[in-house]
């Protein structure tokens, strides 16, 4: 319980716990953000950390020289890819299995179902549209390999998706994360980046069992 409550108040206040860890270990910081960036996409029970929103904290920072902008940039640029690997190599080892697994606390059936219908429909480009998704972030890479995309076609999807989600949000929070409206309505944003991204899934993986429904008709 209190190990929910902690990453809930570090989704939603990200900015302030960043912070803190700069002014307490310094460069140490670039190392934490490697392993979470490379956790939330390789590893298929850890979709809820808070890709997007750190992504543009750490923008921010950089953007204030609290850190380096081309330095953050290469490593979670690094860090965004070989997790997507892990994730694509862990699927592809699982295989089919894992369309009987059962909802639990560690595995939820309900977003991989998700990331599934949305591959059935857009396929490769599930990886790149994904980065920008949460949940689907976590799961698109995993159903990838389960559907034995090939690695080269799929290595191609992840470096320009990473390219893109890291590249992108961190620019932005560089370029915005401290113009004084943004800063006084983070929280506001965070939100945003988690629930409309999540809303646009929903509504894709409804069209795609809805076609798919009326194709089995």
């Amino acid at each position: 319980m209190e190990l929910a409550t902690f990453l809930i108040d570090f989704i939603l206040h990200v900015d302030k716990h960043l912070e803190m860890f700069v002014t307490s270990y310094g460069a140490w910081v670039y190392a934490l953000l490697f392993v979470i960036i490379f956790v939330e996409t390789g590893v298929v029970v850890m979709p809820f950390l808070p890709g997007d929103s750190l992504l543009f904290v750490v923008g921010a920072m950089c953007g204030v020289g609290l850190m380096s902008y081309p330095l953050a940039i290469s490593l979670l640029f690094v860090a965004a890819v070989l997790g997507d690997q892990c994730n694509y190599s862990i699927g592809r080892h699982v295989g089919p299995r894992v369309f009987q697994w059962e909802d639990s606390r560690w595995f939820n059936k309900k977003a991989f179902n998700q990331a599934h219908a949305f591959y059935e429909r857009y396929g490769g480009v599930t990886i790149i549209a994904a980065r920008f998704m949460p949940f689907l972030r976590t799961f698109a890479p995993f159903v990838a390999g389960i559907s034995h995309m090939s690695r080269g076609k799929f290595s191609l999807f992840n470096v320009a998706g990473a390219a893109l989600w890291v590249g992108g949000i961190v620019t932005v929070g560089y370029f915005f994360g401290n113009v004084p409206f943004v800063k006084a309505n983070l929280d506001k944003i965070i939100w945003a980046l988690i629930l409309v991204p999540t809303f646009l899934v929903l509504v894709g993986a409804w069209r795609a069992r809805r076609q798919a429904a009326r194709g089995v008709a």
